[in-house]
């Protein structure tokens, strides 16, 4: 990973003071934009490019690079690669700076005096960034506001993580939901594709990976196991249970596979042949592809060839190694392959028994592959979660060795929940042992299994978590969830949403972890100027502050209230899995506020202690629940004070963030009070046993609080459908929780 923040500004002394660019233009000029044709990442860019030009009301002319003429052109865009000689020279001919400072993925934007802008980078892919950087201003005010930028990443991988449900026989941890059973038929159509793959490269991101847990019979055939190999793609129709095994043992039983359908005929070449194109798509858009899994886990391949579900079988070894190797070698544009040394090994296994089944399939896959290909390179992601650093190293130093191999670990920096605090302490021993090894950094991966409903943006939070993330060991990070797949929108009440990437819906959440994750010293104006052109508003300010204080709810809440694992805490629904929260329900009531802990990277304190404190008349420097209750009350009202004078347009999405940011505010509002109610009851149970005050004051913010969760959900049926069954927390109704909301009143009503 780059911290450029120096040489980025060593670089503005070398740019100078660049004029306004193409000061004389009227709108119907035409704009010659020479660039090399053969380059698809750069012709992404010149497409973007020209479409918005072309709605400014300017014509536009494609030229070939190598027509650049050596006199200078007005009314001329040109995208020169540092590393070309020839354009370098003529570049330099026509007064563009020779910027020295540039890295891979970076870009100098320079708007010159004599009517010509220039986009210059060492690599494909910086042009391309530069001239999606131009389009976008281009797109928010106009031709003649451009302005000079030299941009090198600061994360140099930033990606999606996304949970695929490629096949009901090889499925993905987040199978057993709506999100998974509506997506199976989208996963094989070209289309979602294409339409993802362009939403993340114009949000800076260079990297999807795809999470399953035996894609191998869904996307490869291997000669030495030809019955694995699967034609067709099937789902179940059977009646699907609430919860499953959360080692997802258990997605195989008969009553899932004996009841199947097929969704799209299609034999295994085709698969490949589709996957090849797919990730070739990708490529055009400097998107690589990983593909990831978990564990041991046979889906597909039980009980052929005798491989069978248990990490001591030499034919399961065999298999697994043969497939790898296999997937290497059949899609030459797959970047990586990862895995996670965790879930559904016997419990005889040791760290290091996992370590060794690991080493013997993936790894020596891997290298069989780039034995056989000798100039074939891949990623290797090892998942760090048992097993201590160095002795890894070790088990794995002939692919960390070999010069075709990238070796990087991967580590769940946030738990489930990087909306809870710009803090995350989880990995602090990982990184300080990785510290020991310089050449070898991490991603990490970051979980977002809290915000699935509303468009959710607070710029500022992102800004200084991405700060926050140990430079000096990290490679990047990837995106995303496990309680949840982003495939296609299936929620929304309204059937102009039909069938919308849920990418596109919440385009702001993902565009800040992608663009802040490329450059966090944007600042807050560029955004602002992204929504003005969006939804065609003057003035964005208001928009911008209430979403930014509603989308606070989710962070200020999770980091007081702290269930770190994703099948513990869903906060839109304020819901864990039965038997965490210890009721018949999963609910989180009041009780539950009482007892949980704070997130351990803020300065929360909790209620028991809280009130244990002010029994004994002594203060603290921590963050006390009073004070976020406060700090929710005033988010939320923000929020809605700030919407009041915002009125409905004829863009159905404004529209509908408006409605996301009211009901955002609600929830922040239902636990404020539920808060307050909870240190009442807190202080009636503990120091006024025999006073009434503090017990009816429990009532009464606990009634208020049921209140705001009726006025939430009643929100939520205006949008959206009330009932979502979620891999991890089971089923998520609406109306429903709202009988478990009234029920705190009755804890608080019996407190004694």
């Amino acid at each position: 990973m780059q911290n450029t923040a120096n040489t980025m500004t060593k670089s503005r002394l070398l740019l100078l003071c660049f004029t306004i660019l193409l000061s004389n233009l009227s709108k119907a000029d035409v704009i010659k934009v020479y660039f090399d044709a053969s380059k698809p990442q750069v012709s992404f860019a010149v497409s973007e490019l020209e479409s918005i030009l072309e709605a400014k009301g300017h014509s536009v002319i494609q030229m070939q690079l190598s027509n650049l003429p050596k006199k200078p052109e007005t009314n001329a865009i040109l995208f020169i690669k540092k590393s070309n000689t020839e354009a370098s020279n003529k570049a330099i001919a026509l007064g563009v700076k020779a910027v020295v400072a540039l890295q891979p993925e970076g870009f100098s934007l320079d708007c010159n005096a004599n009517g010509f802008v220039s986009v210059l980078a060492i690599d494909d892919a910086g042009l391309m960034y530069g001239g999606l950087e131009l389009a976008e201003q281009i797109e928010n005010k106009d031709i003649k506001s451009v302005v000079s930028s030299l941009q090198n990443p600061y994360m140099a991988v930033r990606g999606t993580k996304f949970n695929i449900p490629l096949d009901v026989r090889t499925p993905s941890y987040s199978d057993v939901s709506d999100a998974g059973q509506k997506n199976i038929a989208n996963m094989w159509d070209f289309s979602f594709w294409t339409e993802y793959i362009d939403a993340v490269a114009r949000s800076r991101y260079n990297l999807i990976s795809l999470w399953n847990m035996n894609p191998f019979p869904s996307m490869v055939k291997v000669p030495e196991y030809p019955e694995v190999a699967l034609n067709d793609v099937q789902r179940s129709t059977a009646q699907w249970k609430e919860v499953y095994s959360m080692a997802a043992a258990d997605f195989n039983s008969p009553e899932i596979l004996n009841n199947v359908e097929v969704v799209k005929k299609i034999t295994i070449d085709e698969k490949i042949e589709f996957w090849r194109k797919v990730m070739k798509y990708g490529k055009e858009r400097n998107v690589q592809f990983f593909i990831i899994t978990w564990n041991i886990l046979t889906y597909g391949a039980e009980g052929k060839h005798g491989i069978i579900n248990d990490f001591k079988n030499e034919i399961t070894i065999d298999y697994f190694r043969k497939s790898v190797k296999q997937m290497v070698l059949t899609y030459p544009d797959l970047a990586g392959i990862g895995i996670s040394p965790s879930d559904n090994f016997s419990k005889e296994a040791t760290p290091a028994d996992k370590e060794e089944w690991v080493y013997r399939t993936f790894g020596l896959g891997l290298l069989d592959a780039v034995t056989e290909n000798p100039d074939r390179r891949i990623t290797f992601i090892h998942r760090s979660h048992a097993l201590g650093v160095a002795p890894i190293v070790d088990k794995f130093r002939l692919l960390i060795e070999n010069k075709n191999i990238h070796f990087v670990f991967s580590n769940k920096y946030s738990q489930g929940h990087s909306l809870s605090s710009t803090i995350q302490p989880f990995s602090n021993e990982f990184v300080k042992e990785l510290r020991a090894y310089p050449t070898i950094k991490t991603l990490w991966t970051l979980r977002n299994d809290d915000n699935f409903y509303f468009r959710w943006g607070a710029p500022d939070f992102v800004r200084e978590f991405i700060q926050n993330i140990p430079a000096e060991v990290s490679e990047g990070m990837y995106y995303g969830s496990d309680n949840y797949i982003w495939g296609r929108e299936f929620l929304s009440n309204d059937p102009r949403n039909a069938g919308e990437l849920e990418i596109n819906k919440h385009w702001y959440h993902f565009t800040l972890w992608g663009r802040l994750a490329y450059n966090p010293k944007a600042e807050n104006e560029v955004f602002k100027n992204i929504l003005a052109s969006r939804f065609g508003i003057s003035n964005t300010d208001s928009l911008f502050e209430a979403w930014q204080a509603a989308s606070m709810i989710y962070p200020i809440t999770t980091g007081f209230h702290w269930a770190k694992y994703d099948l513990q805490w869903y906060i839109e629904g304020c819901k864990g899995l039965k038997g965490f929260t210890q009721n018949e329900t999963g609910f989180h009531d009041v009780n539950s506020f009482i007892n949980l802990p704070a997130h351990p990277g803020t300065r929360n304190q909790t209620i028991p202690a809280y009130v244990a404190m002010i029994a004994k008349g002594l203060t603290t420097d921590s963050i006390t629940p009073i004070q976020i209750a406060l700090l929710l009350h005033q988010n939320a009202d923000k929020a809605l004070i700030l919407l009041k004078a915002m009125k409905p347009t004829n863009n159905i999405e404004y529209n509908y963030t408006l409605k996301d940011i009211e009901a955002m505010a609600y929830l922040g509002k239902y636990f404020a009070f539920k808060i307050q109610g909870a240190i009442e009851l807190q202080k009636y149970r503990e120091i006024s046993r025999y006073k009434k005050e503090n017990q009816m004051a429990a009532v009464e913010q606990l009634t208020q609080a049921g209140i705001y969760w009726k006025m939430y959900a009643a929100l939520i049926k205006q949008s959206y459908k009330t009932q979502l069954w979620t891999n991890r927390v089971g089923n998520v109704d609406f109306d429903e929780i709202y009988r478990w909301v009234m029920d705190d009143l009755t804890i608080a009503k019996g407190a004694i």
